[in-house]
């Protein structure tokens, strides 16, 4: 049919000539010459075939086996198929590695213009990104299948998992194929016997000698998921593979590419990084996936005919398959492969050997090292628990009539996902805590090794610093020169330090009532309000801590050659903008805020309090009814009655959780109001103006319009008042100091809105602070007021009770806080007056004047007396909170 040396049959050049489509410019045109002059790309393409036909060769010598007894000889079966695909994938990578040769050596851009190849490498970059996306496609989606699988058999969900008896994802396109080769017979050849397939579709079982040969291979969910694995190796090996031979001659990296040959010595990325360039190192890089790509294949196919193919045929003509047909049930999961396929083909009995890892290699050495380590009495060397089924540390939970503190009810699970309360105690389930600190634990043990410290592995974190530049240049260069400032700088990385602990401190206030931990700590209702605030006190002054220390560091360590237009640099230039913007959102949320409790109080003192601006938090209360709460009427999500979020939530999931949240005894979902609205914003309105102040402390530490050299004068310097030039308010430590008030001031806030709230919670009053907490009066009265009148009555005509000592301790810490007052008033100058009054009162009263002083006594510096009036503030303040807190709770709670 071809022309070769005599002049009969097609021109093979003639033809190819003639092969022009409307996408291939020249089309096919000067191929000939390419081929014919190129052993290399001949050589490619006889490789290819060849590797291709070996597969196809793979596949057939089992479906359609020409050998007598070929198809009961498992063994020979399972070599020849293993030998073949093997030798498949070897030939088609060297398809591609000759391919590349020819590109590099033989191919000549000069003489081809517009024609296939010329195209195929124009077009090369959508080529490798099309194929790129694929594989990344592939590659989530069928690992991401197995992963889900893993997760919900670890947390013993089968109902959960992609399989063919829960959720099922048939390969319904393949069984049409194998129906249709079932149905054939009788639509075109009604006189035939058989089927045309005995693998595909509907033949019979074909047995010898007892033994299982031919039967029809059914096709399910593993089926489909393994295939898609198939079809994710196979993608990123010809990705590699044809990226190494579309860029064998030139690169963005390297243009002249063609120059430097099939291989060359490489760099890595320290000195250019021309590793993994080369032609050769695509074929290298790709043989590891074509090796990954087979491995799969060989597996699959091992395991699916043990499974559900070969086996033996008694005389009532019941099949017993090698591994009683596991494949569709344990091959959905990446821990049934290497449980049920790779070990247990390893070891003969898995269940009772239990292989150390050195039997899988020596099985001479395997069973003799097995018995020897196996301690008197047990099955084997190694404890089920180490297996992977991770399941069996879940079963078998408490129940949920399990009395604490006794084995009445109690399980044996030790890592359990149940979800909710106990519902004894009101805590977390402490099985869920320990699997939930393993999971962190380990997240913590990878993440460890991320960063690189002493040892070389890991990412180096001034790499990851340097590269972070913003494509669109705002941030100038980004965060280079910042891992030397923060190395060189104490004050930086415990401002860094501070600030993480202080926020992680509010999280723990929060967490430790919302989800508590400790047993029966729900009920101790004292505790946890003591606990509550203790902790956002600390977390308040460990935040404000944060930002003197990076002030500290801005006077002290920053140097502007260093961190020249990067974004520390950036923030100091945009200082007025950004304190400017925080000043605004104060003012707003000041005037707003305040505004609406003024206009409520005045409404609730002309005696109209219907003409109140009460605001409904109604994206709190959306979010709160889509995780259940159906107090508010939304219909959404786990509040609708009818969607199937709520049906699942009730059955599948977190048994009890819209008991849980719709119940107002406790405080997973506390109902929220207009009151809430308000004291939420005015809590908006403290965290905005203590940041105002300390970031305006911290940007104009270095110096102001006022004082452009500020820096020089330290942290905290002497100033003086108005009357004198006015140097007092400006220096970083008068920041800091003006700052601890309005923290103060926050946290006081934040603190009188849960207590409140939880006080009339437990005490099944919430209506009271519903109504009260939309006003200033209704705050000062019910709950200030109301609630100091047990440590008002902790001394009392009719003596005294439990609760005088915080009585006590209520009146000690108004003397505390009052007493800073009088250092707090900078009117320096009456100061020393009123001491130099003294002194000369001294000098000239009898036995006084033996009193005598070396120096003149001299008055506290604003700034000395500052610190000390903060000092007796901050602790009188949170002396009397304190008393005022554990008294008005355990008052009532005991």
């Amino acid at each position: 049919m071809y022309r070769t040396n005599w002049g009969i049959g097609h021109g093979l050049k003639d033809i190819l000539e003639a092969h022009k489509g409307p996408f291939t410019g020249q089309g096919h045109k000067g191929l000939y010459e390419i081929l014919t002059t190129s052993w290399h790309a001949q050589l490619s393409l006889n490789l290819a075939m060849l590797g291709s036909l070996t597969i196809v060769v793979a596949h057939h010598m089992y479906s359609m086996p020409p050998y007598p007894y070929l198809a009961t000889d498992y063994g020979t079966q399972l070599s020849l198929f293993t030998h073949h695909m093997w030798i498949g994938g070897f030939l088609i990578v060297g398809a591609a590695a000759h391919a590349a040769i020819f590109m590099v050596r033989d191919y000549d851009p000069t003489t081809r213009y517009n024609d296939l190849l010329d195209r195929v490498l124009r077009h090369r970059d959508a080529i490798i990104s099309h194929l790129n996306w694929a594989c990344i496609f592939l590659g989530f989606h069928s690992f991401g299948l197995y992963i889900h699988n893993d997760t919900m058999s670890a947390l013993g969900r089968p109902q959960d998992m992609f399989s063919d008896t829960a959720i099922q994802l048939q390969p319904v396109f393949a069984q049409w194929i194998q129906n249709t080769h079932a149905l054939a017979p009788g639509a075109t050849a009604p006189g035939a016997t058989a089927s045309t397939s005995l693998t595909w579709g509907g033949g019979d079982l074909v047995a010898v000698g007892g033994k299982v040969a031919l039967l029809p291979i059914p096709l399910g969910t593993a089926d489909f998921l393994v295939h898609h694995i198939h079809a994710f190796t196979i993608h990123v090996t010809v990705l590699i593979l044809l990226k190494g031979v579309l860029f064998a001659r030139s690169s963005r990296l390297i243009p002249d590419k063609a120059n430097l040959g099939f291989r060359f010595p490489c760099d890595g990325p320290g000195r250019g990084g021309t590793c993994q360039v080369s032609a050769w190192d695509h074929v290298f890089l790709g043989l590891f996936w074509m090796y990954n790509s087979i491995s799969v294949v060989i597996f699959h196919f091992s395991w699916k005919m043990q499974s559900d193919v070969w086996g033996s045929v008694s005389d009532q003509g019941v099949v017993t398959h090698i591994t009683g047909g596991n494949f569709a049930q344990s091959s959905i999961t990446i821990n049934g492969w290497l449980r049920d396929f790779l070990w247990a083909q390893a070891s003969q009995d898995p269940l009772h050997v239990r292989p150390i890892a050195h039997a899988i290699w020596d099985p001479h050495f395997g069973q003799p090292a097995v018995e020897a380590f196996t301690r008197g009495g047990a099955l084997g060397p190694v404890n089920i628990a180490y297996s992977g089924q991770w399941n069996l540390y879940a079963q078998n939970p408490d129940s949920s009539s399990h009395l604490f503190g006794t084995a009445e009810g109690a399980g044996t699970a030790i890592l359990t996902l149940l979800g909710g309360f106990h519902p004894q105690t009101q805590s977390l389930w402490l099985t869920d805590i320990a699997h939930h600190h393993l999971a962190i634990a380990f997240i913590f043990l990878v993440a460890g090794h991320m960063y690189r410290t002493n040892f070389g592995i890991g990412h180096s974190m001034k790499d990851l610093l340097d590269a972070h530049i913003p494509p669109g240049g705002r941030l100038g260069r980004g965060h280079k020169g910042l891992y030397d400032t923060i190395n060189n700088s104490l004050h930086f990385q415990l401002g860094l330090a501070l600030a993480s602990l202080g926020v992680i401190t509010s999280l723990v206030a929060q967490h430790m009532y919302s989800l508590p931990a400790y047993a029966f700590i729900a009920q101790d209702f004292t505790t946890q309000a003591a606990l509550y605030t203790h902790h956002q006190y600390i977390a308040g002054f460990i935040m404000t801590g944060a930002f003197a220390h990076g002030a500290i560091f801005f006077i002290r360590d920053y140097n502007p050659e260093q961190n020249e237009d990067n974004v520390l640099a950036r923030m100091l230039d945009h200082k007025e903008a950004i304190i400017s913007h925080l000043s605004w959102a104060s003012l707003f949320l000041g005037f707003h805020t305040l505004g609406l409790y003024v206009h409520n109080d005045v409404m609730l003192a002309f005696g109209t309090p219907e003409k109140q601006i009460l605001i409904e938090p109604i994206f709190a209360q959306w979010i709160q009814s889509a995780h259940g709460k159906t107090s508010y009427g939304f219909d959404v999500l786990l509040s609708s009655t009818t969607g199937p979020a709520f049906n699942a939530g009730r059955s599948i999931w977190l048994p009890g959780w819209l008991n849980a949240v719709n119940e107002n005894s406790n405080s997973l979902f506390l109902t929220i109001g207009p009151g809430d609205f308000l004291v939420h914003h005015a809590i908006a309105l403290g965290l905005h103006t203590t940041t105002l102040i300390l970031v305006k402390g911290a940007l104009d530490a270095r110096g102001s319009k006022l004082m452009p050299d500020k820096k020089d004068f330290g942290y905290s310097f002497p100033c003086d008042g108005p009357g004198r030039g006015g140097t007092c308010d400006i220096s970083a430590w008068d920041a800091f100091y003006l700052a601890v008030f309005w923290m103060l001031n926050t946290i006081g806030w934040v603190t009188f809105y849960w207590h409140w709230k939880h006080i009339t919670l437990w005490q099944g009053n919430v209506s009271q602070f519903n109504e009260s907490s939309t006003y200033l009066m209704g705050w000062l009265r019910d709950y200030l007021w109301l609630n100091s009148s047990q440590l008002i009555n902790g001394y009392n005509p009719f003596g005294m009770n439990s609760l005088s000592v915080w009585a006590w301790m209520f009146l000690f810490g108004h003397l505390v806080w009052a007493t800073g007052f009088m250092f707090l008033i900078s009117w320096r100058g009456y100061w020393q007056e009123l001491i130099e009054t003294l002194a000369w009162a001294h000098e000239r009263t009898p036995l006084a004047n033996l009193i005598r002083w070396r120096d003149k006594p001299v008055a506290l510096s604003i700034v000395q007396a500052r610190l000390v009036g903060l000092a007796h503030f901050s602790v009188g303040y949170i002396f009397t909170y304190a008393a005022f807190l554990i008294a008005s709770t355990s008052g009532k709670f005991g």
